[in-house]
């Protein structure tokens, strides 16, 4: 687990998808902290986390995290979820009505298409339009989880019904996903929105794919703290243009920030930050949590040389 922040108004909970770490709010936590404490939790099997005995299912994962909120002392954080992380929450959040603010990012999986070739395809489709930051952390994830894992905990992924678990959500319930995301298209997440018995938030980042939440973690945060203070995200009052379906809302992309770094500079940031996620997988393969620690601290060093 990560945690960044100590005071705020509210605590937050952040589950990432099948396979990833922690890592991936990377962008986001820090954006967040600054309205509550955050806390991002690796599952059991990723993120160098040991593997439990036998293939855990979806529920099983939310009692894990409902144990680390209970084990924090957190009273009502708010529960974000992204990918499979959002059938983790999902399931969490309707067993535990005390809960009162859901996030979903990039909910999973559509049920018009549960099937291993065309969730892949769609995977494949999304990653085009990721940074190049998302699809190494991915790898480095993936071979740090093991595909045997991995593929034990994948049908457990398609064959979860988030739809029948939504109806018995009593949360406030926000979901985000990304313009160029196959893998949570608009109609499944218009569909999935109308089973929540009250109403729901949907938004669509323009610009953004399936990890939404780490390139355009602005936004995403922007979007989380309104929906946690109570704001709706209308067309009228986000920002938000033209949008086919009127119960989604679209938010323009923010301006990326311009990079001043010269070619050499920007080139040695890559290698630099490549070199450092190859040490942190060999201290996660090893358990020498002292490569770990290092191998991430050349990577964020190496992307803040990057957006210089």
């Amino acid at each position: 687990m990560s945690s960044v922040g100590e005071v705020g108004d509210r605590p937050f909970i952040l589950v990432s998808g099948i396979g990833v770490s922690s890592h991936y709010f990377e962008q986001l936590a820090p954006h967040l902290m600054q309205f509550g404490p955050v806390h991002a939790l690796d599952l059991p099997g990723f993120g160098g986390v040991p593997h439990a005995r036998r293939a855990m299912s979806i529920s099983q994962f939310a009692e894990l995290v409902g144990k680390a909120i209970d084990d924090l002392g957190l009273e009502d954080p708010v529960i974000v979820g992204h990918s499979m992380g959002t059938q983790i929450c999902t399931d969490l959040v309707a067993a535990r009505p005390e809960l009162t603010t859901l996030v979903l990012i990039s909910p999973v999986i559509d049920a018009s298409a549960r099937t291993v070739p065309v969730q892949a395809l769609r995977f494949l489709l999304a990653s085009f339009h990721e940074p190049f930051r998302v699809k190494l952390l991915a790898v480095v994830a993936y071979l740090t989880c093991g595909f045997g894992w991995f593929f034990k905990i994948l049908p457990r992924m398609m064959s979860y019904p988030i739809e029948r678990t939504a109806a018995r959500v009593r949360a406030s319930t926000l979901v985000i996903r990304g313009e160029h995301d196959a893998v949570c298209p608009r109609p499944w997440v218009t569909q999935l929105s109308s089973v929540f018995p009250h109403a729901v938030d949907v938004v669509e980042i323009e610009g953004a794919a399936h990890s939404v939440m780490h390139a355009h973690a602005r936004e995403v945060a922007g979007l989380c703290v309104r929906h946690v203070n109570g704001a709706r995200a209308r067309h009228d009052d986000v920002g938000a243009e033209g949008c086919d379906d009127a119960s989604i809302a679209v938010v323009p992309e923010a301006p990326k920030q311009e990079i001043s770094l010269g070619a050499v500079g920007a080139a040695k940031a890559f290698v630099d930050e490549v070199e450092g996620a190859v040490i942190e997988f060999k201290g996660n393969r090893i358990d020498d949590d002292r490569l770990v620690e290092l191998g991430r601290e050349q990577q964020a060093e190496a992307r803040a040389r990057g957006r210089e």
